[in-house]
């Protein structure tokens, strides 16, 4: 278990902040009484769940080549056949993962491929099991080309509380399983699109791992 990148800044941040706090407390409350160790507890507390958030487990994938695995680690919240308005422009079947904040949020490729498309909107924060989240709230969409010709979707959406979506491909570039693609600080959802047909094994409200749950074949 490491620390992914994304958390160093806020890391280091929440612990001249949280050494403040417990300096100050130091110098009014007499640290050996009990009354000092209530006051820490809620920033001892808060410095764990900020460091938390940012762990990165360290995962490989095993799943054959006509597998599609989790991006995210969460919930399975939506499985149905939808239109796909920005790039597919028509029918797919989404199924979406619902990340909550304590939740591992580093994201993975769902499959090998080339990246044909990659694009980041700004947009609302609605909290990310609203039904408009997808289309209006900030997000990036990304499209992978399977080796065997079949493309599928992704789409990274900020939550009430996620602020700053991340994303680390671009179009062109060749993906292969056990990579990251971005990370999404906060509470946020990972929406899928696959291609008609597609053999869905995941269940709504299974709960995933990134990188290694399979959710579908094709």
């Amino acid at each position: 278990m490491t620390i992914h990148k994304e958390g160093y800044t806020i890391i280091a941040t929440a612990t001249v902040i949280c050494g403040a706090i417990v300096f100050g407390l130091s110098k009014v409350l007499c640290t050996d009484g009990a009354w000092f160790w209530i006051a820490i507890a809620p920033v001892v507390v808060f410095f764990y769940l900020v460091v938390q958030f940012f762990r990165l487990p360290s995962r490989s994938n095993r799943s054959a080549a006509n597998e599609l695995v989790a991006p995210c680690d969460g919930k399975v919240v939506v499985i149905e056949e939808t239109e796909e308005p920005e790039y597919f422009k028509g029918k797919r079947i989404q199924v979406s993962i619902f990340m909550s904040p304590l939740n591992v949020h580093a994201n993975w490729v769902p499959c090998e491929g080339e990246v044909k498309f990659a694009k980041y909107h700004k947009g609302l924060f609605l909290v990310a099991w609203h039904p408009k989240s997808s289309t209006d709230n900030e997000r990036t969409t990304i499209v992978i080309q399977h080796p065997n010709g079949k493309e599928v979707l992704f789409r990274q959406i900020a939550g009430a509380v996620a602020r700053r979506i991340v994303y680390y491909v671009k179009p062109g570039q060749q993906v292969s399983r056990n990579e990251q693609f971005g990370f999404i600080k906060f509470g946020s959802r990972v929406d899928i699109f696959l291609p008609l047909g597609s053999d869905v094994v995941a269940q709504l409200g299974d709960v995933t791992k990134g990188n290694e749950t399979v959710i579908a074949r094709w």
